[in-house]
């Protein structure tokens, strides 16, 4: 449908009917008496706006000017680098994510094949590659030599964690006469990056540093699924599917699975609503109890009496509060977290025999196989556009910045606001209450076991 198409359509056309009015007040009306609009969640007395570009707006005699934009995605007709000239280099940096090799891939063919860039070359073990003391040589890339990548997991590149001088960085990339650079990696790569692309600026280089984000765990703001994310919560439904099966075939079986999520819980939460098998999910988001009449292990002894089985998912940053502290980070900073699946495996254990019930908890933890997968489809597809974009946006001379879509659409995101914040299951929003509404549990299991009456996470 065309811009003026969509111009024709008026408020009235989008009007929806009804059988006549709503009288009898719904079970799920706890639930949604402090919900209100946020960027997860549109509450049912506001609207979604059919036009989403300022084409669209301007088309109805609105100026769409003063409203945010977020610069859209695709090849420019004029461009700031030479392509006989221009030299590029690809690193991976951070954990494993499906998806890694593909990025790699779209990038060699779209330089190559569309801009006809001579050398692309891979740096190896993420930022170490850039620095000589690590002894790290560089990839030759071409179109045959990355041909068949996408069908292994993990990055073809190598990877690592931790910070690395960004001023050796640049050394490096001044040495290799190299003109853009494209970084796959996560919120701790991309802070890196931006200190590359403020060297690059103080020395007053010519070298565009372009992002393509990376994170399992769908915690990248703005954008709408961060690649890799859809294969991972696949493969996560088939662990909960297995430990499923096992809680079935025992007397009183309790399945128990951790899966990825430091401090957001989507992968929980999409995996869990893939077959309806679980009876809790936990996530960082949602402060949750163990005992009371409310709690978890009363909730779970209640869903093995009535049915005989009991399946339980678990982010791995979840009830962190519960927990000692390791007091420890890892290479790249982050506070290592306690591990919380052998801990309720042994408080849901010891519930049941305080209660003078028969269990057996099967305990399954498939975080480096998930990650460790090729891509999905669906992956394949959404990695090969976000490695184009990339392109185009690198070749138009733009740096600093990340691609990524929201709202369907491919967009430039300044890598600044791309690190501002983590990306969270919003509380007050609609997975949440999906999830809610799949496994039967309270809003959070404790005393406060009612609908939400603080500020979602952000």
């Amino acid at each position: 449908m065309t811009t003026s198409e969509y111009s024709s359509i008026t408020p009235g056309d989008l009007a929806i009917d009804t059988l006549g009015p709503a009288r009898i007040t719904s079970p799920l009306a706890p639930l949604l008496d402090a919900r209100r609009t946020t960027e997860h969640y549109v509450d049912s007395g506001d609207r979604v706006l059919l036009d989403d570009t300022a084409a669209g707006i301007r088309a109805r005699g609105v100026e769409p000017e003063e409203l945010p934009g977020l610069e859209p995605c695709g090849p420019r007709r004029q461009i700031y680098f030479d392509p006989s000239k221009t030299r590029a280099g690809i690193v991976t940096c951070g954990g494993l994510c499906p998806g890694l090799n593909d990025v790699i891939s779209g990038l060699v063919r779209t330089l190559t094949y569309h801009y006809g860039v001579r050398r692309v070359v891979g740096f190896r073990n993420g930022y170490r590659g850039f620095v000589s003391s690590y002894g790290h040589d560089v990839v030759e890339l071409s179109p045959e030599s990355v041909r068949d990548i996408p069908v292994d997991g993990g990055t073809f590149l190598g990877t690592s964690r931790g910070p690395q001088d960004p001023e050796e960085i640049v050394d490096c990339l001044e040495q290799m006469h190299l003109n853009v650079l494209f970084v796959i990696g996560g919120d701790g790569t991309m802070r890196g990056a931006m200190e590359i692309a403020r060297v690059v600026g103080e020395r007053g280089l010519r070298i565009a540093v372009v992002g393509i984000p990376k994170t399992i765990d769908n915690d990248i703001p703005f954008i709408d699924q961060s690649f890799g994310f859809q294969t991972a919560f696949s493969q996560a439904s088939e662990a909960i599917r297995s430990v499923t099966v096992e809680a079935k075939s025992t007397p009183g079986g309790v399945g128990l699975v951790k899966l990825m999520g430091r401090h957001s819980g989507f992968i929980a939460c999409y995996a869990s609503l893939v077959r309806s098998d679980a009876d809790a999910v936990l996530i960082p988001e949602v402060p949750f109890e163990l005992d009371g009449e409310t709690g978890l292990l009363n909730h779970l002894r209640r869903r093995v009496s009535q049915r005989g089985h009991a399946v339980v998912v678990v982010a791995e940053g979840a009830g962190q509060e519960m927990l000692p502290p390791v007091g420890r980070t890892d290479a790249s900073g982050n506070a290592k977290l306690s591990d919380v699946g052998p801990w309720l495996k042994e408080r849901i254990a010891d519930s049941f025999a305080d209660a003078g019930m028969e269990t057996t908890v099967r305990y399954v933890d498939p975080s480096y196989i998930i990650r460790s997968v090729p891509a999905n489809p669906y992956d394949s597809v959404y990695t090969v556009r976000l490695s184009q974009a990339a392109v185009h946006a690198a070749m138009s001379g733009r740096t600093a910045m990340v691609v990524g879509r929201v709202r369907r659409r491919f967009v430039h995101i300044p890598m600044s606001l791309a690190v501002s914040r983590r990306n969270q299951v919003d509380p007050h929003g609609d997975l949440w209450m999906a999830v809610l509404e799949s496994t039967g549990q309270p809003w959070r299991f404790g005393e406060d076991s009612g609908a939400p009456t603080r500020a979602p996470h952000t």
